[in-house]
């Protein structure tokens, strides 16, 4: 009896600890929330593991994207020679003394191995002597290949006798808002600078600039400019171009143009020696004006058509006023933005599938690009357009561009209507060669310019 009093105390201990085994280590748990009211449900708790680490930035791995970019990353030197008076002095009496050396940094990007760099417009700007140093520390004299203004591109290019790390355009209208982004750069000289942060907003507007831009809460700052802005997977979706602040320094928010706009600038320069830029051939109403605010154009979904220009794409393919753009090659178009980021990556001679509300009925129109005719020129402000067919005969000339508007300034010097042919010894063939030109004018520059009224008589003119 004493025997089997001590065997049922073994089993019963033996027992217990099997069943709290079982419960501590291998029974899952079946929680459930109570909600303390008449209608309590019973709501099943998810068993999806999570990481250790949490959810969020720490599950980003930055470092691969960071080496593979800071070596295709280069600052940029600009020296420029100050002509103008340095004194007041100088100003009434002349100047001819020394002249001062102005010395301005940012950034560029690697594009191939061959030493093609692209980088900001603003970067280069009126430089007289272009510097790059390389990750490396070595410093190359660098040539400019091609710029374009209006997208604050420019692309320059280094001699070496090796191959560089280069960085491949992504495809920057597949980047999403919310995507982690690095932004590398030199700001404040500071060489191989890496900031992280996400895609805020894409196409946005900036003030009056006729361009797209992505936006991001990455670090930006003075000499970050022309920097690359990349993906996690390293990916080049950005040129880092702008940052909007009351101080200049970050302030929360900066701006890079898209990649698909600074591939197809790069390619236009490499391949024509300019950009190449397609129009639609629409005007719009400007969101705020008080003519959209009254007409409640300013809370439509999409760009609303205001007119069609003549001889456009537009014209051809029978879009009308009134109509809404909603698409444009199965891209969702919900500002003018949307549209001109779009557009901007497309050549002259490119066919879009536009779709328009019209009225209540949705509807869509295969539209050809087309050149753009007319084009205000740097400096003078002239808006002039290339000659057709028939006004070349009625001037008796195959070169130059008609003016065909003026600033108030130049209004009563009935320069309106007349050709514009030469600029200085050079002539000028087209609207972008008009603008090419007139672009090298600087402040204190003089030039002469070759009219031709509607006599045939040439008239030249010094300009200052």
């Amino acid at each position: 009896m004493k025997k089997f009093g001590s065997l049922l105390l073994v089993s019963v201990f033996a027992g217990a600890i099997t069943l709290g085994a079982y419960k501590l280590f291998l029974e899952k748990p079946n929680y459930a929330v109570i909600q303390e009211d008449n209608g309590a449900q019973l709501i099943s708790t998810s068993y999806t593991p999570t990481s250790a680490k949490g959810a969020g930035i720490n599950e980003v791995d930055f470092t691969m994207a960071a080496k593979n970019t800071v070596n295709a990353v280069v600052h940029v030197k600009n020296v420029a020679t100050s002509k103008g008076p340095s004194s007041i002095m100088e100003f009434f009496y002349g100047y001819g003394g020394s002249q001062t050396p102005q010395v301005g940094t940012g950034s560029g990007v690697i594009i191939s191995q061959d030493g093609y760099i692209v980088t900001n417009n603003h970067v280069i700007a009126n430089a007289d002597q272009l510097q790059v140093t390389l990750n490396n520390n070595k410093t190359y004299d660098a040539e400019l290949i091609g710029t374009d203004p209006n997208s604050d591109i420019a692309l320059i290019k280094i001699d070496v006798d090796r191959q560089l790390p280069y960085l491949a355009f992504g495809d920057s209208d597949n980047t999403k808002v919310g995507e982690w982004v690095l932004a590398v750069g030199n700001p404040f000289n500071l060489t191989s600078t890496v900031t992280a942060g996400i895609v805020s907003a894409k196409a946005r507007a900036l003030a009056s600039l006729d361009q797209s831009f992505i936006q991001t809460d990455a670090a930006v700052n003075p000499g970050n400019s022309g920097g690359a802005l990349v993906n996690t997977n390293g990916d080049l979706i950005g040129i880092n171009t702008a940052i909007t602040s009351q101080t200049g320094s970050y302030v929360g928010y900066s701006f890079a143009v898209p990649s698909n706009i600074a591939k197809k600038v790069v390619e236009d320069i490499m391949e024509y020696g300019n950009v190449q830029k397609g129009i639609l051939g629409i005007n719009t109403v400007p969101m705020n004006s008080p003519y959209a605010v009254e007409n409640g154009i300013n809370e439509i979904d999409g760009v609303y058509i205001a007119g069609v220009e003549e001889d456009s794409g537009a014209y051809d393919a029978d879009l009308k006023e009134g109509d809404i753009i909603k698409n444009i090659d199965n891209v969702e178009i919900h500002k003018f933005s949307d549209l001109i980021g779009y557009i901007a990556s497309k050549r002259p001679g490119d066919e879009l599938l536009v779709t328009v509300l019209r009225g209540d009925e949705r509807m869509e129109f295969p539209v050809m690009l087309k050149e753009r005719q007319t084009i205000i020129i740097p400096v003078l402000g002239f808006e002039v357009k290339n000659l057709t067919e028939d006004e070349k005969k009625a001037f008796k000339t195959k070169k130059g561009v008609k003016i065909i508007g003026v600033p108030e300034t130049y209004r009563n010097y009935g320069f309106e209507g007349k050709v514009l042919l030469s600029f200085g010894d050079e002539e000028i063939n087209n609207i972008q060669d008009a603008k090419t030109k007139f672009g090298r004018i600087s402040r204190y520059d003089r030039a002469s310019i070759t009219m031709l009224n509607k006599k045939g008589e040439k008239e030249r003119l010094i300009i200052q």
